[in-house]
Order: structure tokens, then sequence, then C-alpha cells
């Protein structure tokens, strides 16, 4: 015991087990909240590692000189350099690039063609940007589900505690039941909420990257329809 503590507990013994019991960390709660709490944690890792992940691709898909692109194949079409356009596009491991690549190849069809073909890669492309964010609006819906989960066999063991105890109930036996049923509550919470967060963000972001292919598939189809 700390020097500090050990003023406090001769001045006033009930001041000295508030300080101490303060101090108790996040680990030991979540200790206290039973197996609850490690599914909730694990829940909790799987969401922050798919938003992080998805964040990191996003970004990406994003960031990419799409306008400069753009500029670079108008060049080559206007010159008649087909094959050099093809190229630039296939080296580019972008979303608009292998969408604008998937056009390319269909030059010679109608335009129609070229325009179905150009939307459906598109959607691949979207497709694969929301792979596994479903899992994240998953979690923030488990979350306080299994937070009331803990909640319940909680209370449900104070209240085995009570009936075991009989005209003999001691307030301490009941304590660790109540305990875990309102820190499994707190955890619950906690999980739903952050994940409920990063799930809004990531849609919020994939709305941007969907937002820039269709204008990008505008800009490409405008191009083939511009006189040669």
């Amino acid at each position: 015991m700390s020097l500090i503590n050990s003023i406090l507990l001769q001045a006033d013994p009930a001041v000295a087990a508030e300080q101490i019991q303060e101090k108790e960390t996040f680990l030991q709660l979540a200790i206290n909240g039973g197996w609850v709490m490690i599914v909730l944690l694990c829940l909790l890792t799987l969401a922050l590692y798919i938003s992080i992940e998805r964040f990191l691709a996003l970004n990406h898909a994003l960031k990419d000189d799409s306008s400069h692109f753009m500029n670079n194949i108008r060049e080559y079409v206007h010159k008649g350099d087909i094959d050099g356009a093809r190229n630039l596009a296939k080296s580019t491991d972008t979303s608009i690039g292998r969408m604008v690549a998937k056009g390319l190849s269909r030059l010679g069809r109608p335009l129609s063609d070229i325009q179905t073909a150009v939307e459906n890669e598109g959607k691949m492309e979207v497709a694969k940007l929301e792979k596994r964010v479903s899992l994240v609006a998953t979690v923030a819906s488990l979350g306080p589900m299994l937070g009331f989960l803990g909640t319940v066999t909680g209370m449900v063991s104070a209240f085995q505690a009570m009936a075991h105890a009989g005209n003999n109930i001691d307030i301490s036996s009941l304590a660790g039941g109540i305990y875990q049923a309102m820190v499994t509550t707190v955890g619950g919470l906690i999980v739903g909420i952050i994940a409920y967060f990063l799930y809004n963000l990531l849609v919020n972001r994939i709305n941007k990257v969907v937002m820039l292919l269709e204008a990008r598939s505008m800009e490409f189809m405008d191009l083939l329809h511009e006189p040669a």
C-alpha cells in the first residue's frame, strides 16, 4: 500500500476505500463482466480490423489522380492511339482504370453495349469495396444484444444467490451478479456505438467512391460520343 493510501486509511477508512476502488482498471471491470465481455472484445476487434482495412482501400480509390488519367485517355483517343489508351488503363491499378479498360475493350461494338460493360464493371468495383462492411453493421447490432444477454444472466445469478441464501441474505452475495449485469450492459453499448459509428463512416466513403465512378463513366462515354 502506498504512503498516500496509508495516510488516508489512518485519517478515514471510508475515504481510503473509496480512493482505492477508483483505481480499478478497465481490464478488471471487463474480467468481472464474465464470458460476455470476451465475446464483445472479439467483436470490437473484428469491427476495428475490417474498418481499418476498408478505410485504406477506400482512401486508395478516392486518392487516385482520375482527372489526370482521363485527360491522358482523351489524348490517346483523339490521336487514334487506342492501343496506347488500353495499355494506360490496364496499367492503372484503380477502380476507374479497370472500368475504363473494360469500356476500351468493347470498342467497335454499339455504344449501348460499351455503356453496359462500363456500368457492370463499376458495380463489380463497388461490390469489392463493400466487401465485409456488412459485418461491421452486424457487430453494431450484436453488441447491445449481447450486453443485454449479460445483464439477464447477471441478474439470474443474483436471484439464484438470493434464493440460496434464504432468510440470511447478504448483499455481498448479490453484488457479483448485479455487477456483471451492469458491466456487460455498458460494454455492449460501447461496442455497439463504436461499430455503428465506423459503419456510417464506411458507408459515407463508399457513397463518395460511387459518385466518383459514375462521374468518370459519364466522362468516358461523353469522350466516345465526341467526333474523331
